[in-house]
């Protein structure tokens, strides 16, 4: 065999299930080898596309996501994709060919150093140089693609070597196990939990791996703690609990910080520092434990009093078991706390006004799926309301970025949501804005022949910042846009397209879409006039 048929067999050794992208003339071979796999290979319209798909199929399952591109643009078209997956720790493998590195008749012609340009937004950039390497290579950038905290990893394959024939082994797959925290630190967290009078979970994105969900929500249940959690901690606990405060969805004056001025300890729970501060050190004598896989990062907004060092899992199961099981504490303030922010979030719950507010948008979306239906979030205004809004009830389900937060990722990921979920309902929405990014894999979805929803919610604009800009008192400018006829644009690729003209409208085509095979469109027109509500004092 060669060594493109290599390595797609240490490919097929990880269980790699697909393989998303666009071909070039660089990696044909490694191409052809993939006509005898078992991977599935998916071509998309865009290399970004296939890298936001790759590692959303990471993300959901924690195995790392393939994408498959050539050199030069197509691998610059992949670095926002990448730097997604490596700042959300989403596990991605990233595979770009090369021109021949004996020789090359082309001279510098589309050559760029592109292990180097990946290096800054990866765990692990390596030219496979020598085709006896490939095992060993892809072994180890899958095992470190995992590794906590998991990331991007890359390897670039050059036209020769993938051509060169080579008879060597493929390396086993062996898991390691995670390291447990000291006996002395889950003691002193302990002590701390019990003098506490109004302690409070946070549940963070590191918190969102295997087995981390089952033992939190039998923590909580336990004990009677309340919490709240990051958006990217969404869906951990189930938020229909009677002891969930709400998510953290702004860098300050959210409802949920002025909950925290009752709180005299944070339990922090998988914090990751790529997402905004959901809460300020320094406000009082508040006392923070840091229970994660590796140790606190150490800032002026956050130097944890107590670092629990290991195994989220395991370190709280054995922090529960130190604490006394008998009768529940009741924490009235928080209990409060609770029931106004869920007053304040839900005002405008029933209101019909048309064009639709994010608000009634929201609680249309979560009444009319089942609790383990997916729904996939591009970045815009919208995203800040189904953060706090949308009550998740289980993991991944609700599908956000809150790390790199690029536009262009609500679709992508809808398609890869709906690959390792196909029995699943399947909802992208996205703005007009981030829509018009990668609308093209409309195409890529009909081919798949997907059944999906995609709402796109017009506003004409780059909402988010039109907000940020009315916010510090400038004058509207350059944010404004035109846009396709939406319903058009869909009917072209063979997808149903739909415009409703009221919310009753938007709610029952959205629940015959949702009950009818194939893919629908909905572009609903959305009013945003009411923004200054996401604030405390609204």
């Amino acid at each position: 065999m060669n060594a493109s048929d290599l390595f797609v067999k240490a490919l097929e050794n990880e269980g790699v299930e697909f393989i998303f992208g666009l071909p070039g003339e660089e990696n044909i071979d490694f191409l052809n080898a993939l006509t005898k796999s078992s991977i599935k290979f998916i071509v998309t319209r865009h290399e970004q596309a296939a890298g936001f798909m790759a590692a959303t199929y990471g993300r959901l399952t924690g195995c790392p996501g393939v994408v498959l591109s050539t050199l030069g643009p197509g691998a610059t078209n992949l670095m926002t994709a990448v730097a997604y997956a490596h700042l959300g720790g989403m596990p991605i493998f990233i595979l770009t060919g090369q021109k021949p590195i004996q020789e090359n008749e082309q001279m510098r012609f589309q050559l760029i150093d592109v292990v180097a340009m990946m290096k800054p937004v990866t765990k692990f950039s390596k030219q496979a140089s020598f085709s006896t390497s490939i095992p060993a290579m892809v072994r180890e950038a899958f095992k470190i693609s995992t590794q906590e905290r998991p990331g991007a990893v890359h390897v670039e394959l050059p036209e020769d070597v993938a051509q060169e024939e080579v008879e060597v082994e493929i390396f086993p797959v062996i898991f390691d196990s995670l390291p447990v925290a000291n006996e002395d630190a889950i003691l002193q967290a302990v002590d701390l939990i019990r003098s506490a009078k109004n302690p409070l979970i946070l549940i963070g994105a590191s918190a969102n791996r295997p087995g981390v969900h089952e033992a939190l929500e039998k923590f909580i249940a336990l004990h009677g703690f309340y919490f709240f959690n990051t958006q990217l901690g969404k869906g951990l606990v189930d938020e229909r609990s009677p002891y969930y405060l709400g998510t953290a969805a702004l860098s300050k004056d959210d409802f949920i910080h002025a909950a925290l001025s009752e709180v005299d300890l944070i339990i922090n729970v998988g914090h990751d520092v790529v997402e905004k501060p959901p809460f300020l050190m320094g406000q009082g004598d508040q006392k923070v434990i840091h229970l994660d896989y590796g140790p606190a990062k150490i800032d002026q907004e956050y130097y944890p009093q107590l670092s629990v060092v290991g195994d989220i899992a395991t370190s709280i199961d054995h922090v529960s078991a130190g604490l006394d099981l008998g009768e529940k504490k009741s924490f009235p303030s928080l209990k409060a706390a609770r029931v106004q922010i869920k007053e304040l979030l839900s005002r405008y719950d029933e209101d019909d006004r048309f064009p639709i507010l994010p608000q009634r948008l929201v609680n249309i979306v979560r009444n009319i799926l089942e609790a383990d239906d997916v729904v996939t979030l591009d970045n815009g205004m919208y995203k800040l309301w189904f953060a706090r809004h949308y009550c998740t009830y289980k993991p991944n389900t609700l599908l956000l970025d809150n790390a790199l937060a690029s536009m262009g990722a609500g679709l992508p990921s809808a398609i890869a949501a709906k690959l390792v979920h196909p029995d699943k309902k399947v909802v992208s929405i996205s703005g007009d804005g981030g829509f018009m990014m990668n609308s093209q894999e409309l195409e890529t979805a009909v081919r798949l022949q997907l059944d999906l929803i995609i709402i796109v919610l017009r506003d004409n604009a780059y909402g988010m910042i039109r907000w940020k800009q009315e916010s510090m008192g400038f004058e509207n400018y350059g944010l404004d846009f035109g846009n396709p006829d939406f319903v058009k644009y869909a009917e072209s690729y063979g997808v149903s397209g739909y415009r409703p003209d009221s919310v009753a409208a938007f709610e029952d085509t959205l629940h015959r879409a949702l009950h009818t095979s194939g893919i629908h469109l909905i572009d609903l027109e959305i009013d945003y006039s009411l923004n200054q509500h996401l604030g405390k004092d609204a």
